[in-house]
């Protein structure tokens, strides 16, 4: 279904010119840490032109000697001053940017080789995306890969139900929306996802071809606080105009993303109510069962099963070998 139900309603965007300005936003605060790999990460895309506007809250820590570092380099612009949090240093980003294609990169995140002159491309399609996003992988706070995501492809009816998504590292959009959707809403903790819905509702979005960011995890990061997360999530999707005057299939499909966004976050802990957030999303939106039939929250305790028949595993495992009696001095002895 995607848009379909929508279409009527979609904007239609000019022609991109043939080598567009590139704005990338930078927020920052006290990741001095990361923040080189972050900056040197755009200025070493080998697409031109393009800027990088570093909007930080006022670091306590070598965030601004990095910055200093850079001279009076003319692709960077930066400050330093307290701010009201990420919406209001990102607000302040999108003021100051010139491009007519924006990117957002959290100051310890960065971009890959080739993903700004990858992203332009999507752009200017023939059917003239707003929004684009790709693939992008997750390493570790020393920069350690630990796996890639995939995502799904672009529908809103997928990006609803969360059978896609839009990573803020790997998503670049036409500037000329701001005008209509005035920025990140600070009112709400998903600020950013906030933004993507209310685009998606606007304008035509796609998911491109490609591993386009990095994401580090580390212990700082804002997704570690759950309940937030969910509670604006839910909030988001309740007050939403957009979802109030949408057809009632497209509700039912954000309400199911709330529920996954619920069961994936967990604040409570309990894979019980993992379990029953997972089948209240299934409940309310059956299409997204295929996407999700693999994951352990559908079974209550599938996870703790699991680990248990493995633990009993290795004991027998151990067992056998002393039975077997002392192993000698050449044998290796069994792995607890």
């Amino acid at each position: 279904m995607g848009h379909t139900a929508l279409n009527h309603n979609l904007k239609t965007l000019a022609p991109l010119p043939e080598r567009p300005l590139v704005s990338i936003i930078v927020p920052s605060f006290n990741q001095g840490r990361f923040i080189r790999t972050t900056i040197d990460s755009v200025l070493q895309q080998a697409y031109r032109p393009l800027e990088v506007i570093v909007v930080d809250g006022g670091s306590k820590d070598d965030t601004v000697s990095v910055l200093e570092s850079y001279g009076d380099l003319p692709e960077l612009r930066w400050t330093s001053e307290p701010d009201k949090g990420v919406a209001d240093a990102v607000n302040k980003g999108f003021a100051r940017a010139r491009g007519a294609i924006i990117g957002i990169q959290s100051s310890d995140d960065w971009y890959l080789p080739g993903a700004v002159e990858q992203a332009v491309a999507a752009l200017q399609a023939p059917d003239r995306p707003a929004l684009v996003y790709a693939d992008f992988a997750t390493v570790d706070a020393e920069g350690r890969e630990l796996f890639q995501s995939r995502i799904g492809q672009y529908t809103l009816e997928n990006l609803l139900s969360k059978q896609t998504w839009v990573p803020q590292p790997s998503a670049f959009f036409r500037s000329e929306v701001l005008a209509d959707l005035n920025g990140w809403n600070p009112a709400y903790f998903v600020c950013d996802t906030e933004f993507w819905f209310r685009l998606a509702f606007r304008y035509p979005a796609r998911k491109a071809a490609g591993l386009w960011a990095q994401r580090r995890l580390h212990d700082d990061q804002r997704n570690r606080r759950a309940q937030d997360i969910v509670s604006s999530y839910w909030r988001m999707v309740t007050e939403s105009s957009d979802l109030q005057s949408a057809p009632g299939r497209l509700q039912r499909a954000a309400r199911c993303g709330a529920y996954l966004t619920e069961m994936r976050y967990n604040p409570s802990g309990s894979a019980w109510q993992a379990s029953a957030a997972l089948w209240k999303a299934i409940a309310e939106f059956p299409s997204v069962f295929p996407a999700v039939r693999s994951l352990p929250q559908l079974l209550p305790g599938r996870l703790a099963v699991g680990a248990l028949r493995n633990r009993v595993g290795r004991m027998l495992r151990g067992s056998s070998a002393t039975a077997a009696g002392s192993p000698s001095q050449h044998a290796p002895t069994a792995q607890p």
